[in-house]
């Protein structure tokens, strides 16, 4: 293993949107048990730091991997696309009347079935583009395009807290 690998290179997997959960859950377990600290106790304090750093990428790694909209962009980085979500707000009209009209509906939700329904066509929405990522990433290799459909999911993904606050807020 390496500290300068990938985080597909020190999960031993290849590079692609769909991953097994399972297989990934299972390989973060296994690298995990391997670079535990304590494993190191008899080796010195040098060797403890060196397995803690171990420990603290594999963990990094892992909340990359298992998370498909870090999962997505990271791969997007990989490939020299930059998701630049702070200065390339560039979106399909489409996709601009539908964050307008999702705004509107959340500020006028007042009731929790506004607020049900609010959720279930964003959470529908999020199935929808991380179906498109897997097409784009693994089927195409379109990384332009997976960039795009990832700063359309960040916005999704922050709406969605933003449903949440929203009830919250009406105390629901």
């Amino acid at each position: 293993m390496n500290l300068q690998s990938d985080d597909f290179e020190l999960f031993g997997l290849p590079r692609r949107f769909a991953l097994d959960p399972a297989e990934l859950a299972a390989r973060w377990k296994e690298l995990q048990r391997q670079a535990h600290p304590d494993r190191a106790a008899a080796q010195g304090a040098a060797a403890q730091r060196v397995a803690m750093q171990w420990s603290v990428r594999i963990n990094e790694a892992w909340q990359r991997l298992k998370d498909p909209l870090r999962r997505a962009a990271y791969l997007c980085e990989l490939n020299g696309a930059p998701i630049r979500a702070e200065d390339n707000t560039a979106m399909p009209a489409q996709f601009l009347m539908q964050q307008m009209q999702w705004r509107e509906a959340l500020e006028d939700a007042q009731q929790p079935a506004a607020l049900d329904a609010l959720d279930d066509e964003t959470e529908a929405a999020r199935r929808q583009a991380i179906e498109r990522l897997a097409t784009l990433i693994d089927g195409q290799g379109d990384w332009a395009a997976a960039a795009r459909e990832v700063r359309a999911l960040m916005f999704i993904a922050r709406f969605a807290r933003d449903i949440e606050a929203r009830r919250e807020q009406l105390g629901q």
